[in-house]
């Protein structure tokens, strides 16, 4: 999400408790100074030359204006694929990507360009220092060789439109959400190249963002491994009389206190009843003596995001039941990392889909109050990518392979009993199987009970 960053930079023609108040300002001043870090040069350098090895003409690519949201308390993040492609994070950029030719009229070397709004020291003073066309080194300092004003675009694309049939952009897909970037974009691009036949560029650079990096998969690990210690803490800390919202706050806090910056999505804390609300968000209610409460909350380390669940008996140990349905739920998490490997699918009802493999376990295994099997209580998919977004993009009719990495998150919801148990850990792909990235955090009944009787322990110690 963004946060306004001042005027537009090139952009064509409930009653909340205090403590909850409290701990949302604590939160954003640890938060708000803090700069989303970049990966060297090279990186981003590597993954255009591969962008570019595919193309058989130019692309034109559009960073947010820092208008897409304008709510006070959220910080600017760029668009995905632009940071992806540039690890620039400010406001009002566009990326072109000219491609080698060897013969005709477009003959020449490959070309990228990085397009920056030009200098405004007016609104710098509201909002601090921003790179510009004009700074000494800019070339240098962004791993670019050529770095010109956005007013030079425009021009630009109109000459190519005279060289080229076609132009790679960003088009309007049938999930675009929210601020209509992409479609403000594509038809500036419709009006500068008239014409000129603009296809889209989204699924080749979504393929490049499947398969991490080593330098991506460190920046997701740094987020994991933070992660897992909120949930440490989470998992010490628990008990009846808490609200939702302390454990979430406590939680962010021990992201923010390690670095971990972000929060990879709006935390989830439900106990009771909410446990059985997939995306639960309100976190206004008090955990009760014999609840279990799901816990879905991770960080993002510069950008890249962790994912992590995992559910607690509030009263420190399981219920008969309430272990019966968490066994289940373990059970078919393990399954399908036994199976999670190359070649395989995360998604689908193949024989070959891990989600297949962790469904069929719940199916078959215990039953409802009215002796219906359990799997109509799987109600989501088993896992997703993750990435630079928590959902990462990709394509569902493309295999496992080494270097992505996905989630593992079966899970059982039951409206009646008020009881819904999750549990999601984070894995990479490697050449011969999976490896857990999360794996630190306790995932057995009796070893999660055994950190909870730690952490009350200690607190009657210092009674």
């Amino acid at each position: 999400m963004t946060r306004p960053r001042g005027p537009a930079a090139n952009l064509p023609g409930f009653s909340v408790p205090l403590a909850v108040l409290l701990a949302l300002v604590a939160l954003l001043a640890l938060t708000a100074a803090s700069a989303r870090g970049r990966q060297t040069n090279e990186e981003y350098s590597a993954r255009r030359h591969r962008l570019l090895a595919q193309v058989d003409a130019p692309v034109v690519l559009f960073g947010y204006t820092g208008n897409e949201n304008t709510l006070e308390f959220l910080r600017f993040q760029q668009e995905e694929n632009f940071y992806y492609l540039t690890g620039h994070n400010e406001e009002g950029a566009a990326l072109l990507l000219i491609p080698a030719v060897s013969t005709g009229k477009n003959a020449g070397a490959s070309r990228e360009i990085l397009f920056l709004p030009a200098k405004n020291p007016r609104a710098e003073r509201w909002n601090g220092p921003r790179l510009a066309p004009t700074d000494p080194g800019i070339e240098a300092r962004t791993g670019f060789q050529e770095v010109q004003p956005f007013s030079n675009l425009s021009g630009l694309v109109a000459q190519l439109a005279l060289s080229f049939p076609k132009l790679y952009a960003e088009l309007p897909g049938p999930h675009e959400l929210g601020y209509p970037h992409v479609q403000i974009w594509s038809d500036w691009l419709r009006k500068q190249a008239a014409g000129v036949q603009l296809e889209n560029v989204v699924p080749k650079i979504v393929a490049l963002r499947e398969i991490k990096s080593p330098g991506e998969i460190a920046l997701i690990t740094r987020a994991v491994e933070v992660s897992v210690d909120a949930h440490f803490e989470a998992m010490r800390m628990m008990r009846p009389g808490l609200f939702e919202y302390q454990v979430a706050a406590r939680m962010q806090f021990v992201h923010a206190d390690a670095g971990c910056g972000e929060e990879a999505y709006a935390p989830i804390v439900g106990t009771g009843f909410n446990s059985t609300v997939l995306h639960y968000d309100s976190l206004e209610s008090k955990i009760a003596d014999g609840d279990i409460v799901v816990l879905d909350v991770a960080c993002a380390q510069d950008g890249y995001a962790a994912d992590i669940t995992r559910t607690l008996p509030a009263s420190g140990h399981f219920s008969p039941r309430q272990r019966e349905i968490y066994e289940i739920v373990l059970g078919a998490q393990n399954a399908a990392f036994a199976a999670a490997k190359p070649g395989m699918f995360n998604t689908g009802n193949a024989p070959n889909s891990i989600f297949k493999i962790a469904y069929d376990y719940i199916d078959t295994h215990g039953k409802d109050s009215a002796g219906n099997s359990l799997g109509r209580y799987f109600i989501h998919g088993l896992s997703h990518h993750i990435g630079l977004n928590v959902h990462d993009p990709s394509d569902p009719s493309r295999p496992l392979e080494p270097g992505m990495v996905i989630t593992i998150e079966p899970g059982i919801y039951i409206p009646d009993e008020k009881l819904g148990v999750r549990i999601e850990d984070d894995v990479l792909i490697t050449e011969s199987g999976a490896k857990m990235l999360s794996g630190r955090l306790p995932r057995d009944p009796a070893e999660v009970e055994a950190v909870m009787a730690q952490g009350r322990a200690a607190r009657e110690k210092n009674r």
